[in-house]
């Protein structure tokens, strides 16, 4: 009869703890909270439904963790959110946020640079994108140039290579990208060139080179 009464008294605790705990879960669902969830969590680490509220705080944490990335909107920012949550369900866009970030990055400097040479390779590695046409327009533009500014003769081509790199750091912006042409036979001199221009450019950047006595010719590509 004391075994009985015992059993029936275990039934009664196991069924309130039951009733406890799923009235907890929905107390804590129908929140919806971080803290609700981690406070279930603490009191009832084996209830059936503990493996739902690890679920429901791993979405709550990576909602707050791509909402803070999106804030910032910055390539640390989402670089941050892939190493927090690198399973994220929002870990594809943030590699395209970050992917967008290093392209732009990257266009600025081909942009700056304005050579074939930098437009071509910016292509290579980001042939889509708003940027990317841009590129091209720009890379049409320079081609479509038919002047180029014959700036001076070597009979060395070190010496060229020499005086190229000079121009090319003091006037990379006006002349684009300064060449050295070798030297072939009859001719014996290796001769320095700009980029491809517009006649106008030509004219303009002569003029300016001139005026600090610097030799400028004008020639047809």
């Amino acid at each position: 009869m004391n075994i009985l009464r015992g059993m029936a008294l275990l039934t009664v605790i196991v069924l309130l703890a039951c009733s406890s705990s799923e009235s907890d879960w929905k107390k804590a669902d129908a929140q919806g909270t971080l803290a609700a969830y981690q406070s279930f969590l603490k009191d009832h680490p084996n209830n059936a439904h503990a493996d739902q509220a690890r679920d429901r705080i791993y979405a709550l944490v990576d909602e707050q963790a791509w909402a803070d990335a999106q804030k910032t909107n910055t390539l640390e920012s989402f670089q941050t959110y892939l190493q927090k949550q690198p399973k994220g369900v929002h870990s594809a866009e943030a590699h395209d946020g970050i992917a967008a970030f290093e392209r732009s990055a990257a266009w600025k400097v081909a942009r700056a640079s304005a050579t074939a040479t930098a437009l071509q390779e910016f292509l290579e590695k980001y042939p889509q994108g708003p940027e990317a046409d841009q590129a091209r327009t720009q890379l049409q533009t320079l081609k479509a140039g038919e002047y180029r500014l014959q700036l001076a003769a070597f009979r060395s081509q070190r010496e060229a290579e020499t005086a190229r790199a000079k121009l090319q750091a003091r006037y990379g912006k006006e002349l684009r990208e300064v060449t050295v042409v070798p030297a072939t036979p009859p001719d014996k001199l290796n001769r320095m060139e700009s980029a491809p221009m517009t006649l106008e450019d030509a004219q303009s950047t002569c003029a300016k080179l001139k005026k600090e006595h610097r030799h400028c010719e004008i020639v047809k590509s």
